[in-house]
């Protein structure tokens, strides 16, 4: 007998640990196997006279996974590391220099944490995760014994049903959450919410972060984070694996007949699916709850949900087709994307909350700064109330210079094409104060009684600007 350890490349969540070590013990010439997810290592006592190391190895790579030296695999990591460092650098200053985070806002419909179209592409790039991680759709396929030539017919209905299901899930959940979120006070109508919005965002965006890195590779150690994470999708996967067995088996045969039997059964795993634990799905939970109204937290779900929804009625051809190492691909720009929307989140919950953590400013080009500067308004005294001017822009709020104690009479002069999804509610944190624009001009008045240096936002927490109180 042979001990040894693998250092494996590769997994992205816990569903992975649990599919390599099952492989592995499948083998009889392999008398213990245990994989750790958290660490990347996985150790396995072999008979070395019936089946050799590399035999082994080609079994791991055959489930698409890597296997390493120690030595390699460190260095590998590091290197790893600080290239993806790079690219989500990179993708997050130039979705942020060319104002793309803020097109794909939505037009004023509602105060979503995020745009529509953003949570559209997540749910579209995310879905290869989806696939891995919850096998409902092979089951929605399966339950039924089909007698029809036209089974492609039969198997596409039964996948259709079942993301109908999802997408219907998803959106109920949403709605909830959404509601609760406003009985809770995070709901865009309530001033005194917008600490709690922001740090309910910023701790979304930690958590998406932290979930995208982990689906990356990098930075081992976060892992543990979501050790109890891990543990519950343990629990359920064991129960939705007992709730299979069940069904085909009859050992309920009165329930078997009434859910497997009939037409509904693929839209019923569906619903029940939205229950499921999912990463970039409970991400998207925390976002339908910060929203902080029903309606918007169902339709951010909806567009999640709608996003799963190709790459899951098409995803064993998909896979077939292109193979695993394209899969893993699709995966890492997915895991990169929700890296950078998680930084998104994070600039949104700090601006939200009031926190001194300007993290807007860290990743600010020197053309936003003069242009920040030069359109640096001061304030005209006249009766008594200071007067101040400004143009509303796309992309950037203006500075204005104000005294202290003397009350204050804003007036932004925006047009009907500068107004978009991102600016268009204008939210004076330390004042108390909240404004929709509309085309023409726009009025503000409040009055700062203490000097020194205000920041305020969009409703997203997107775009900021500053009030300079002097005394």
């Amino acid at each position: 007998m042979e001990r040894r350890q693998l250092y494996i490349d590769g997994m992205t969540c816990i569903n992975c640990q649990k599919k390599i070590e099952n492989c592995l013990r499948k083998r009889v010439e392999i008398k213990e196997a245990s994989v750790s997810y958290e660490t990347g290592v996985a150790k396995v006592l072999y008979d070395a006279n019936k089946i050799t190391l590399q035999e082994i190895i080609r079994i791991i790579n055959d489930l698409g996974y890597d296997v390493k030296s120690e030595a390699n695999s460190r260095k590998d990591i590091v290197l790893r590391t600080a290239k993806e460092l790079v690219v989500i650098l990179a993708v997050f200053l130039l979705l942020q220099h060319f104002g793309i985070l803020n097109r794909l806002a939505p037009d004023s419909l509602a105060d979503a944490s995020m745009g529509y179209g953003m949570l559209f592409m997540i749910g579209l790039i995310t879905s290869v995760h989806c696939i891995a991680m919850c096998g409902g759709i092979n089951l929605s396929q399966t339950l039924q014994k089909e007698t029809s030539k036209d089974i492609s017919r039969k198997m596409f209905q039964n996948t259709l049903m079942y993301n109908m299901g999802r997408v219907v899930s998803y959106t109920i959940i949403g709605s909830i959450l959404g509601a609760v979120g406003g009985l809770a006070g995070i709901g865009d109508g309530l001033q005194s919410s917008f600490l709690l919005q922001g740090i309910l965002k910023l701790f979304a965006g930690i958590i998406m972060i932290i979930m995208g890195v982990n689906m990356l590779g990098i930075f081992q150690g976060l892992r543990g984070c979501l050790k109890n994470h891990s543990s519950k999708l343990q629990k359920i996967s064991k129960m939705h694996k007992i709730q299979t067995s069940f069904l085909h088996k009859k050992r309920i045969p009165f329930v078997h007949k009434k859910i497997s039997g009939g037409r509904k059964t693929p839209f019923i795993i569906g619903i029940c699916n939205g229950f499921m634990p999912c990463g970039p799905l409970q991400s998207m939970q925390i976002v339908a709850l910060a929203s902080g109204n029903m309606f918007t937290g169902a339709f951010s779900m909806f567009c999640f949900s709608l996003g799963t929804v190709p790459l899951m009625l098409g995803f064993g051809s998909v896979v077939s087709a292109f193979g695993k190492h394209f899969t893993r691909k699709v995966l890492r720009v997915g895991a990169i994307l929700v890296v950078v929307m998680g930084l998104s989140m994070m600039m949104q919950g700090t601006s939200l909350s009031g926190l001194d953590i300007k993290v807007a400013s860290v990743f600010s080009t020197k053309e936003s700064s003069q242009m920040q500067a030069d359109n640096t308004n001061v304030a005209v005294e006249k009766n008594g109330v200071q007067y101040v001017s400004s143009t509303l822009e796309s992309g950037h709020y203006p500075d204005i210079i104000v005294k202290a104690g003397e009350p204050v009479e804003w007036t932004i002069k925006a047009s009907e094409k500068n107004i978009n999804g991102c600016n268009y509610k204008i939210l004076l944190q330390d004042f108390n104060q909240e404004h929709t624009f509309e085309s023409g001009k726009n009025v503000i008045k409040f009055t700062p009684d203490k000097e020194g240096t205000y920041t305020y936002s969009c409703w997203m927490g997107m775009i900021t600007g500053k009030i300079y109180v002097k005394s």
